[in-house]
């Protein structure tokens, strides 16, 4: 597979991404999002490169890109959020639009890129054709609630303009905004195919989140995978054969 590089702009800051299209004239495009923190790098736990190989060898094209503070991207990490992350994956999708040759467009998250997926996907239900959410982490607002974050505890009740998590410092804007996202409400307004997948022995994203999921979005798979943790590191071959067969049937 040969991902090309290319930028997009969300306002005034440039994102960085890879873009991979199959060698024909038509084909669907997926937009891979990744999860808190995540970049594009590749490592034994990132899950999406590979599914990205594999997607583009049925000829699926596909696009990653880092969410601005992350990676080569522009921007500070600590402006990390979900709003601004939405945004990110809007400009994603109005840059997938532009790729000449594509005819539908999927989102594809992982953890709290499940969470911006799904939510995307319900605003944009007239341009996303299908998406996958796996071990997505809508139990980000219950940790906002409760005052907790990659380990670190926090008074909801006085919020710090900043908080250190143990890789790196976040605004409290994140935790201000996260304990009252409405996820689920934005989710269900998507109505096209929806595949929803969560690890049995996730200990870090409670699967009834996944389970929520499963009860809202009107038109969804559902599957747990034994021995499947918050990374899917078991059981990435059929979480890659599951998420290939729905996204090319």
């Amino acid at each position: 597979m040969k991902e090309q590089e290319i930028t997009f702009k969300r306002e005034t800051l440039t994102l960085q991404g890879r873009l991979a299209v199959p060698d024909q004239e038509n084909f669907d495009l997926a937009i891979l999002i990744y999860g808190f923190a995540g970049q594009m790098i590749n490592s034994p736990s990132n899950l999406l490169p590979e599914l990205a190989k594999k997607l583009w060898q049925q000829g699926i094209a596909t696009l990653r890109f880092d969410f601005a503070g992350h990676g080569d991207s522009d921007g500070e990490i600590e402006d990390m959020n979900v709003f601004s992350q939405l945004e990110d994956a809007a400009a994603a999708l109005a840059f997938a639009r532009t790729v000449p040759g594509v005819e539908h467009i999927y989102f594809v998250g992982h953890s709290q890129g499940g969470v911006v997926a799904s939510m995307i996907a319900g605003y944009y239900s007239d341009q996303i054709d299908k998406e996958v959410l796996v071990n997505p982490a809508a139990t980000l607002v219950d940790d906002a609630k409760i005052g907790t974050c990659w380990g670190t505890d926090y008074d909801t009740a006085h919020i710090p303009d900043k908080i250190k998590l143990a890789p790196f410092t976040l605004k409290g804007f994140y935790f201000r905004t996260a304990k009252f996202l409405n996820i689920y409400d934005v989710a269900s307004a998507f109505t096209n195919p929806a595949l929803v997948l969560t690890g049995a022995d996730d200990q870090i994203v409670n699967n009834y989140a996944s389970k929520h999921y499963h009860a809202v979005l009107p038109n969804n798979e559902f599957h747990v995978l034994d021995g499947g943790n918050h990374n899917m590191d078991s059981v990435r071959e059929e979480l890659d054969e599951r998420i290939i067969n729905f996204l090319t049937r």
